[in-house]
């Protein structure tokens, strides 16, 4: 028997079908928690420029490690997105499994050596180039 299943039984028998299920909140916004059909990506600017893209779109993704930053190019249907930054591979992992929800640029002077950080993101239309 399946614990949501017990759960209903137990209100019925109760005679409390109101109660509501407990969503539990992870506070991370940043990935979606686990894999699913419709995802968005959306891609942030640090002078307040967004943009989004659904996954469904995305043809393929290229990883260069490159000499001083890595370079992870991302072709869309419609565009070529490439992001710039430091230690980029596991962000390029993260998109293999579809799980970035939100990726943000910031500026250089950030950089650490333990974490990934996203410096540019560049947005070329295949219809105008």
């Amino acid at each position: 028997m399946s614990q949501g299943y017990k759960l209903r039984f137990d209100q019925m028998r109760e005679n409390d079908l109101t109660q509501a299920e407990q969503i539990e909140s992870t506070g991370n916004q940043d990935n979606y928690q686990q894999a699913g059909s419709t995802r968005n990506l959306c891609l942030v600017w640090p002078d307040g420029k967004r943009a989004f893209y659904n996954y469904a779109y995305l043809v393929s993704v290229v990883f260069d490690p490159g000499e001083e930053k890595n370079v992870i190019t991302l072709c869309f249907s419609s565009d070529v997105i490439k992001i710039q930054g430091f230690l980029l591979e596991p962000l390029f992992m993260a998109l293999f499994e579809h799980l970035p929800r939100i990726i943000t640029a910031t500026d250089e002077r950030y950089a650490t050596q333990e974490e990934s950080l996203v410096t540019n993101i560049l947005i070329d239309n295949k219809e105008n180039g």
